[in-house]
């Protein structure tokens, strides 16, 4: 099973490890107007901060929730002018009417959407929006040998898949934060982008994710070396606006992810 506190084990190479999202998404969110100084966003499992920075480059007020303290001290100390709060977005009185924005970047996964949703939803002021998005780590469309490397690491696995559907999967994603009714959805958007890594950068980059132990690690370090020593990983984002429905029905569907 995966596991939520593996971050925060790793809390000391997370944020050195993980990739920046791309200009794109932000040059997105800036045309579409989402990025206007002044506005306050609530930013839920912020990690590290790495959309903290940028929101906070962008003039807007973040109130970042993150529940590892370890990650948290870390959040803090990279950005201090953000509002940290250490805790799970469950557990958080959000309030009513209190933010313009709410943002998840790749952490929608492992949100409980059925306690998120309706306290995102109150605490949105009319005209806000909760923007999800996420980077996928290995574009499906682009085969590399590095990837096929990894693809071998994977099927050698013998323990059971992850429960749930693909948290990589923005269509699954979409259906499940719009289930109850509370939120519709723009069409998703998507950003294609590469970047180069050496062995130690993807040792790291792999550590960081919740599923993979010591020795797969291992495995796809010794790949990059193998392959040269540096890879060209090819990734994706996705991202997907929600707007509050405000005199729409609310459904009883559940929504489930598998974690990453």
């Amino acid at each position: 099973m995966v596991d939520p506190g593996h971050f925060e084990r790793h809390a000391a190479v997370y944020a050195g490890a993980r990739p920046p999202y791309p200009d794109a998404l932000w040059d997105e969110l800036r045309r579409a107007g989402y990025l206007t100084p002044g506005r306050r966003v609530l930013e839920l499992g912020a990690g590290t901060g790495q959309a903290t920075g940028p929101l906070l480059a962008a003039g807007l007020g973040v109130t970042a929730v993150e529940p590892g303290p370890r990650l948290a001290e870390r959040l803090r100390a990279a950005h201090p002018a953000a509002t940290v709060v250490v805790a799970r977005a469950e557990d958080v009185d959000h309030g009513e009417d209190t933010y313009d924005l709410a943002v998840a970047a790749t952490s929608v996964h492992w949100l409980d959407l059925d306690v998120v949703l309706p306290a995102v939803h109150r605490a949105l002021r009319p005209g806000g929006a909760f923007l999800v998005w996420r980077n996928v780590f290995g574009d499906r469309a682009v085969r590399t040998p590095f990837r096929a490397r990894v693809e071998e690491v994977v099927a050698r696995r013998t323990r059971p898949a992850r429960p749930g559907p693909d948290a990589e999967d923005a269509a699954a994603t979409v259906a499940a934060l719009t289930r109850s009714g509370l939120f519709r959805a723009d069409p998703v958007r998507t950003f294609r982008w590469s970047v180069d890594l050496d062995e130690d950068q993807v040792r790291r980059l792999f550590t960081t994710f919740s599923d993979w132990t010591p020795d797969e690690v291992e495995a796809v370090a010794r790949a990059v070396r193998d392959l040269g020593g540096v890879v060209t990983e090819h990734y994706l984002s996705w991202l997907v606006a929600l707007h509050p429905v405000r005199h729409g029905g609310i459904g009883r569907g559940r929504a489930s992810f598998s974690q990453a």
